[in-house]
C-alpha cells in the first residue's frame, strides 16, 4: 500500500469538491482546496440535508470516534445540543466517552449501577409491552410466537405486573381470560423462562426494580456506559432496548435543546439485534421530525452482515469514512454512492483525514482539525503509546551501551520519526514548524493593487477586477519568477475575486492550485493584532530605484516634444464618439448588473398533486449550460407512482411491495437539462399518482416553468407559485 502525507491529496483526486459551503461547527480543512470545513447538519438547509443523520466508518486508529466526540464537544459548547451517548467500549474499565462527559459536566451512567423497571407506569402501555418483548427476543429469539405474544398481553394487564417479578407471577400463574388459565399458562412458558434470565439468572440487577431510576432530562450529555459488560452479553441489546425507549418516550418529549443526538458507539452490536433494530429504525425514520440526529460509529460495514441492517445505514445523509482496507472500501463506496477516486483514495487515508459525503452530492476528503484540550479528552491510544514508549525506553538504554555511530543519515530519520505528530492536524500551531502547511509568508508591505482589484468584485465591476487581477499577475510573473510567492499571491486574489463574482467552481480550482503546490491556502486571509502580521494583500518590498549618476545625465539626449500636441488633435477628434459609446455602455452595464442581481440560480416550490405534497426543485449549474431538476418525496406521503419530463430527458419511479424487514425510503428524481444560456428558463412536467392511484390510469400531472430568479410559474394558470423557503444557498 502506498502512503502519502495530505499535501499529496490534491494531487492524487481531482477537483471534484463541491463549493457548497455548510454553516455550523469547524469540523477540519479539506485536502482538495484547502479551505476550512464546516457542518452542522441540524443547521443546513433541509432541502440540501433532509436528514441529519450521520454514519461514522473506519477501521482501528482511523479517527472516527476522535472525530464524533470534537463534534459533540463543539455542537454542545457553541449551540446548545443535548447528546446522549450509548458506549461500549474504553480503556481502564471505562467507556471513551466518559472523560468528555465529565468535562461538559454531564453524567454518566454505568451498566449495573441502576436498575430500570420496563414495566412502569411512566411508559405508556404500548412501550411496556414492545419494551418487556424487546428483553425477551434478546434472550431467546424463538419465544415469542402468536400465542406467547397474547400471553405476555393478558399478563401485562394483570394487578401483579407492577415489575419483572410480577410480571413472571402472572405468566406462570394467570387468571382465566378470553382463554382458560391452563392454556395461557402453557403459551407463556417460553416468555416466562426467557424473562427470568433478568431476575434470577444472569442480568439479574438491571431490570427487575420496583422504580424506573430514569436519569435528568436537562443534562449536556448523557453517557451509558457498557464498557463493563461482556460484548457479547445479551445485556447490551437488553440495555439499548430500554434506552431507546427512554429517549424516545421520556428524553425527548421533555429536552428543551434546540437540537438532540444520540450516539451509538459499535453500533454494529445494536444493529443487529432484532430485539433493538426497529426501535432503531424508528428512530431512524422519524428523526427528522423528533428533531433528533442519530450518529451511528462502527468499524466496517461488514459487520451489518448483508440483510435489513445495511438498509438502516443507507438513511444516513452525512458519512465520513476513514481508512478501510480496499475491499471494504469498495463495498462502502457501493452503498454509499460514492465516486472512484474517493473509493480508491480510502485505503491510503493517514489517521484523522476521511472521505465526508454530505447529502447525494457534496464529496471531499477531510482532515480533522483538534486543539491540545479536545485531544486530551478524545484521546483513545494511552495503552498504546505507553509500550511505545516503553520500547523507546528499552531503545535507548540499548544505544547507550553501544559506540556511537556518526551517521547523518539515521539522525536525519530520527528526526523525522520524532517530528511525525499526532493522529490530527491541531488547531493552534506548536513553536515555528506548522508541519506540511507552513510556508514562507510574504514580506510585510502593502500591494493595493490587490485591493483595486477586490474592491472592484465587490462593487460588481467583474470583468475590470478579474483583468486587474491577470495584469498584476503578468507583472509580478516577469519581475520575480512563476513559483514565486508574489506570483502565488495573485492566485489568492484571484480566487477572491471569482468567489465575490460567484464563480464558486473557479475559486476552489484556483485555492486547490495553491494547495497542490504546498501552500496553505488560506494564508492570505490570516491577521494579527500587530501591524506587521502577513495578509492577503501584502506583497514584497519593491526595489529602489537606482539614483542616477552625473555621467548618465549628461549622456542623455535630449528629445523634441511633438507627440503632446498630436495627441491632444486625436483626443478632440474622439471626443464626441467616445462621450456617445460610454453612454451607451453604461446602459448595457446596468442591465448587466440588474439581471446579475436578480440571479439566484436555484427555484423551489411545493406542489399538491393527487394528495401528496411534492417537493422540486431547479438548480442552475454555475457555468450557465445546464439545470438539474429534481423532484423528492417523503416515504409518509405514500405515492404508488411517479414520474417528471423535461425536453427529451425523463425520469420515473414506480412504487414495489416492500419486503419484510424493508424500510420504504423517499422517493428522489432528477434530471439534466442542458441550457445555452445561464439566465435561461426551463420546464418540468411532474406526474403524481397518490395513495389511491389505480396501475394503467394517467397520473395527475402538473407543468412548471422554473427561473433562475427564484420565480417559478404554473404554466396552464399562469399564476406565480410560492417558493418553498425563503433563504436560499
Amino acid at each position: 500500500m502506498i502512503r502519502l502525507p495530505s499535501s499529496h491529496a490534491a494531487i492524487t483526486a481531482p477537483l471534484v469538491a463541491s463549493s457548497t459551503t455548510f454553516p455550523g461547527i469547524q469540523v477540519g480543512r479539506s485536502l482538495l482546496d484547502g479551505r476550512p470545513f464546516r457542518l452542522s447538519p441540524a443547521m443546513t438547509d433541509d432541502r440540501v440535508l433532509p436528514s441529519t443523520n450521520s454514519l461514522a466508518l473506519g477501521g482501528l486508529g482511523s479517527g472516527k470516534s476522535t472525530t464524533g466526540k470534537a463534534r459533540a464537544n463543539r455542537e454542545i459548547r457553541e449551540h446548545g445540543h443535548q447528546y446522549v451517548v450509548v458506549d461500549s467500549f474504553g480503556e481502564d474499565t471505562a467507556g471513551e466517552w466518559v472523560p468528555l462527559t465529565r468535562a461538559l459536566e454531564g453524567q454518566v451512567i454505568e451498566a449495573g449501577s441502576f436498575t430500570l423497571n420496563p414495566v412502569s407506569d411512566l411508559f405508556p402501555s404500548e412501550v411496556r409491552e414492545q419494551l418487556v418483548r424487546s428483553l425477551i427476543v434478546a434472550v431467546e429469539p424463538d419465544a415469542l410466537n402468536t400465542q406467547a405474544a397474547h400471553a405476555l398481553q393478558h399478563a401485562l394487564n394483570h394487578p401483579k405486573a407492577v415489575n419483572l417479578n410480577g410480571l413472571v407471577d402472572a405468566l406462570v400463574e394467570p387468571e382465566d381470560g378470553r382463554w382458560p388459565a391452563a392454556e395461557l399458562a402453557a403459551w407463556g412458558v417460553g416468555a416466562a423462562i426467557a424473562l427470568s434470565r433478568y431476575t434470577e439468572g444472569s442480568l439479574r440487577g438491571l431490570f427487575d426494580g420496583d422504580n424506573a431510576s430514569l436519569p435528568e432530562t436537562d443534562l449536556p450529555i448523557l453517557c451509558f456506559d457498557f464498557s463493563r459488560l461482556d460484548r457479547n452479553s445479551p445485556a447490551i441489546p437488553s440495555l439499548m432496548a430500554a434506552v431507546a425507549c427512554w429517549v424516545e418516550h421520556v428524553w425527548l418529549p421533555q429536552s428543551t435543546a434546540p437540537h438532540r443526538h444520540l450516539v451509538l458507539e459499535e453500533a454494529w452490536q445494536i444493529l443487529l439485534s432484532p430485539a433493538t433494530s426497529e426501535l432503531i429504525q424508528r428512530l431512524l425514520k422519524y428523526s427528522r421530525k423528533m428533531g433528533l440526529s442519530l450518529d451511528v460509529v462502527m468499524h466496517t460495514l461488514s459487520d451489518l452482515g448483508t440483510g435489513p441492517a445495511q438498509d438502516l445505514a443507507r438513511l444516513c445523509e452525512v458519512a465520513h469514512v476513514g481508512r478501510l482496507g480496499p475491499e471494504e472500501a469498495a463495498l462502502v463506496g457501493a452503498l454509499l454512492n460514492l465516486p472512484a477516486w474517493a473509493i480508491a483514495r480510502i485505503p491510503a487515508l493517514d489517521p484523522g483525514q476521511a472521505v465526508w459525503k454530505v447529502g447525494p452530492d457534496y464529496v471531499d476528503i477531510i482532515q480533522t482539525v483538534i486543539s491540545e484540550e479536545e485531544a486530551r479528552l478524545t484521546d483513545t491510544s494511552s495503552r498504546r503509546r505507553q509500550a511505545q514508549q516503553v520500547l523507546a525506553v528499552e531503545q535507548h538504554t540499548t544505544e547507550s551501551m553501544t559506540p556511537a555511530v556518526d551517521n547523518d543519515e539515521d539522525q536525519d530519520e530520527d528526526q523525522d520519526d520524532d517530528q511525525g505528530g499526532g493522529l490530527f492536524a491541531k488547531s493552534e500551531p506548536a513553536g515555528d514548524d506548522d508541519g506540511e502547511w507552513a510556508w514562507e509568508m510574504p514580506p510585510n508591505v502593502i500591494d493595493v493593487r490587490h485591493i483595486e482589484a477586490i474592491q472592484a468584485a465587490q462593487e460588481g465591476r467583474c470583468g475590470e477586477a478579474a483583468d486587474l487581477a491577470a495584469l498584476g499577475e503578468r507583472e509580478d510573473i516577469t519581475a520575480y519568477g512563476i513559483n514565486s510567492d508574489e506570483a502565488l499571491s495573485w492566485l489568492s486574489t484571484r480566487a477572491k475575486v471569482a468567489e465575490l463574482c460567484g464563480d464558486l467552481d473557479r475559486a476552489v480550482q484556483l485555492r486547490a492550485t495553491v494547495a497542490r503546490m504546498g501552500k496553505d491556502v488560506e494564508w492570505f486571509e490570516q491577521t494579527a493584532d500587530d501591524s506587521t502580521a502577513p495578509q492577503w494583500h501584502r506583497g514584497p518590498q519593491p526595489a529602489a530605484p537606482e539614483l542616477r549618476t552625473d555621467d548618465d545625465t549628461s549622456s542623455a539626449k535630449p528629445r523634441r516634444r511633438t507627440w503632446p500636441y498630436i495627441a491632444a488633435i486625436a483626443a478632440l477628434a474622439l471626443t464626441a464618439g467616445v462621450v456617445w459609446q460610454n453612454a451607451e455602455d453604461d446602459k448595457q452595464k446596468q442591465e448587466r448588473q440588474d439581471k446579475a442581481t436578480a440571479y439566484k440560480g436555484v427555484s423551489a416550490v411545493n406542489l399538491d398533486i393527487d394528495g401528496v405534497e411534492t417537493e422540486t426543485l431547479a438548480k442552475w449549474s454555475k457555468d450557465g449550460r445546464s439545470v438539474v431538476l429534481s423532484v423528492w418525496i417523503d416515504s409518509d406521503e405514500e405515492p404508488k407512482f411517479v414520474r417528471i419530463d423535461s425536453g427529451d430527458q425523463t425520469a420515473r419511479e414506480a412504487a414495489e411491495p416492500l419486503e419484510a424487514g424493508q424500510i420504504p425510503s423517499p422517493v428522489q428524481l432528477e434530471v439534466k437539462v442542458p441550457i445555452t444560456d445561464w439566465s435561461e428558463a426551463v420546464r418540468m412536467t411532474v406526474a403524481v399518482g397518490g395513495p389511491q392511484w389505480k396501475k394503467d390510469t394517467r397520473a395527475p400531472r402538473r407543468e412548471i416553468e422554473f427561473r433562475p430568479d427564484r420565480t417559478a410559474i404554473d404554466t396552464e394558470t399562469g399564476k406565480q407559485l410560492k417558493q418553498y423557503y425563503s433563504k436560499l444557498f
